[in-house]
């Protein structure tokens, strides 16, 4: 069996590197060696090359050594008298295939070829970075690769959808006698993008290698594994990023190539023809190469041969229920019925209630239900009130709680939740209609959720929605006296008047050496989790990944060191981190995991600090963009001048206080100014600066150290007054 899977990947290696061959000789010829080539918006040049190799491809010419190195790696089919005991000549095979494949797909992009029509084509550092937040938190549990397509639109259907329910990131692509699942989805009207887990990267196989990529730069930006060390990169995407393909059709000698490429990174392959299986395990978990006939099973099979472990949730409602429709958008062509946002009013109100006056699980509708609409309208006022208790609940507790009603209520397929509060908008499709969905189905959502995910601090959960008019601006009365209440009671939580921290180590199961420690000032770097977001999850999971730090002796207020701080930091950062200074970019600062929203970068010469988010894709006065930045950032490192934050915490009193607080911010991209306006400029009148967010560079102004040095005398900017951060 060994041997045939081997003659089909070295054959199919052979073919990738005459296309890579003939395709970079041409663009040589046609452009020069020192022709730029490289992927949209990543820090790690050509990945696959960068995190195995060790190489940085710049220019054509760099790509040469990459070639030459494949082709070493491409032995000659074994003859039939040859006895294969072992995968060693398929597995090279593989990677000179993925080695050929990534240059093919970058000079595409050279030549405007790629992406192709209603594809993403390669998956930026920013994108990557988004979506980690979701696989450490464990609303993603794993990663499909599918290639090729499936005998009917149908079967397509079921089994994506089946991978939704699941919370699979499901990459489509690639084709079977020139037919990709990619339009078979788009003939049955299936929603794709990041939002829905339903990823297309392109109608050929050779595109696959962007997945691949996106898995390879999950070590080097979670794990903080160096370019270059190649082992260490092929152990982490086994042991921490559980994806697996899918091939549907048959199997051509390039999809072996890349399956066996896959392989080498601990990806099994599951497919659904007659294929020669490879039940060893060792470079996999377990089995490498393995078929499924039924596709009622292939499913299940494949995540059973990955070792994905899922969590369903079982609530009876007449739609699918999964993280994997959180972001699916009820668009007015598939509107139903629609409540609060602009179309009407509405809320949403969890609050905590006396045990004996609350019944487990009832949900009340008062007012008329979706189906007794008069004809022709689409809208009506909605009131969601929520009353819980149990004995470890605490009234602090409520906006975590309620917080949590735009995952759960998204996570019904054919319903799109956004927004908090009274500024809710909800809709609900004319599918989920169809298949039964009534306003009832939010309640018992609702009612199944606080007790799955909180069951902890929740022991009774009863819910009441209103959609009369006079009812929703009663109960809204009482809302928005809650509303001000807690926002009173949280912005007066200062580090100082508590005797406990709280660490966040969720992301450890990316960057193992990577600890947050959340104050009720300082939130954590990805911007999810708060002082009490922690400080609830302990009581719901005291083994989980937040827990308690007692302050204990305190080293230095000025920086934010605590003894114990120290301590629990050590030992939990699997002893490579002996001290963390809580307030500083400069002398021992947190470290950072690679989902942060924010880098908080030094510019000596300007003596302050810019500020780039995420979403930012230009240029910086560092000269860097954000994905260049963060490649210096991540897997844990703890990295003098450079720091990753949650946008939340740069309008803390305790941000970068050490060196002088928001005085020291001399850049930061407009969207993010506007994003944080109401803040900074709040937080300006308390450091006696009322207009220093009009002194704050932004890309508008300049994108240069000389331009920014420039715009900074010419607003007279505290920073350069200041004393030297060096």
């Amino acid at each position: 069996m060994s041997k045939i899977v081997a003659t089909l990947a070295i054959k199919g290696a052979q073919d990738l590197y005459k296309q890579a061959s003939d395709f970079l000789t041409k663009a040589i010829k046609e452009k020069g060696p020192e022709q730029k080539i490289g992927f949209p918006e990543t820090a790690f040049y050509l990945p696959m090359a960068n995190a195995l190799l060790g190489a940085k491809v710049e220019a054509l010419k760099d790509a040469l050594p990459i070639l030459e190195h494949a082709k070493s790696l491409i032995k000659e089919p074994p003859s039939e008298k040859v006895w294969l005991p072992y995968l060693g000549d398929a597995l090279d095979a593989g990677m000179a295939a993925l080695f050929c494949e990534e240059i093919i797909v970058a000079l595409r992009y050279l030549y405007g070829i790629e992406p192709e029509k209603d594809c993403v084509g390669f998956c930026t550092d920013s994108i990557l970075r988004q979506l980690g937040i979701q696989l450490v938190d464990g609303r993603m549990t794993g990663v499909a690769l599918i290639l090729g397509a499936a005998p009917d639109n149908k079967k397509a259907v079921e089994i994506v959808r089946q991978l939704q329910e699941k919370n699979i990131l499901i990459f489509v692509g690639s084709s079977t006698n020139g037919r990709s699942i990619i339009d078979q989805l788009l003939e049955e009207n299936v929603q794709m993008g990041w939002d829905n887990y339903i990823v297309p990267y392109g109608r050929d196989t050779i595109s696959a290698i962007s997945v691949l990529n996106f898995a390879i730069r999950s070590a080097l930006t979670f794990g903080g594994i160096k370019a270059g060390q190649a082992q260490k990169c092929l152990l982490y995407t086994k042991e921490r990023v559980l994806a697996f393909g899918l091939a549907l059709g048959a199997v051509d000698e390039i999809k072996v190539a890349t399956g066996a490429g896959a392989i080498n990174m601990g990806f099994p392959v599951i497919a659904d023809t007659d294929i020669p299986e490879i039940k060893a395990s060792g470079v996999t978990t377990y089995e490498a190469l393995v078929k499924e006939l039924d596709y009622g099973k292939i499913v299940s099979r494949c995540l059973e041969v990955r070792g994905v472990k899922v969590k369903v949730s079982n609530i009876p409602i007449p739609v699918a229920y999964a993280a994997a429709f959180e972001g699916e958008r009820v668009r007015r062509e598939q509107l139903y019925a629609e409540f609060g946002g602009k179309a009407s009013l509405g809320f949403e109100f969890i609050r905590m209630g006396d045990s004996s006056k609350i019944e487990d699980g009832k949900v009340d509708l008062v007012g008329p239900d979706i189906d007794q609409l008069p004809e022709g309208m689409k809208s009506l006022p909605l009131g969601i009130y929520a009353e819980v208790s149990g004995r470890k609940m605490q009234k602090d507790f409520e906006p975590i709680l309620e917080r949590q009603l735009h995952r759960f209520l998204n996570y019904c397929m054919g319903v799109m939740h956004i927004g908090q509060r009274d500024m809710n908008w909800i809709r609900i499709s004319k599918d989920a209609y169809a298949k039964g969905f009534r306003l009832k189905h939010l309640g018992v959502v609702i009612h199944a959720m606080l007790h799955q995910e909180f069951g902890a601090i929740v022991d009774k959960v009863q819910v009441t929605l209103y959609t009369k008019e006079d009812d929703v601006q009663n109960v809204l009365v009482q809302a928005k006296k809650a509303y001000d209440e807690r926002d009173e009671r949280l912005s007066g939580m200062t580090d100082e008047n508590v005797d406990t921290f709280y660490s966040c180590e969720l992301c450890q199961s990316f960057a193992p050496n990577h600890v947050c420690v959340v104050t009720p000032e300082k939130l954590g770097l990805c911007g999810a989790y708060s002082w009490l977001d922690a400080k609830a999850a302990y009581e719901i999971s005291p083994t989980g990944g937040n827990k308690p730090i007692t302050k204990g002796q305190c080293l230095d207020l000025n920086l934010g060191e605590w003894h114990p701080v120290n301590d629990y930091i050590y030992q939990h950062s699997n002893k490579t981190i002996e001290r963390f200074c809580l307030y500083s970019i400069l002398n021992c600062p947190s470290t950072s995991c690679g989902c942060f929203e924010c880098i908080v970068a030094i510019i000596p010469e300007a003596n302050g600090v810019m500020i780039v988010n995420r979403d930012y894709s230009g240029m910086t006065p560092l000269g860097m963009t954000f994905t260049a930045l963060a490649g210096s950032v991540g897997g844990g490192a703890q990295t003098p001048g450079f720091l990753g934050v949650g946008k939340m915490y740069i309008s803390s009193k305790k941000f970068i206080s050490a060196e002088g607080g928001l005085k020291r911010v001399v850049w930061m991209p407009k969207e993010l100014k506007e994003i944080l306006a109401e803040k900074l400029k709040n937080r300006a009148k308390e450091v006696g600066d009322p207009d220093l967010l009009d002194k704050i560079a932004d890309e508008t102004s300049t994108t240069t150290s000389e331009g920014l040095l420039e715009f900074l005398q010419k607003v007279n900017h505290p920073a350069l007054t200041m004393p030297s951060l060096l």
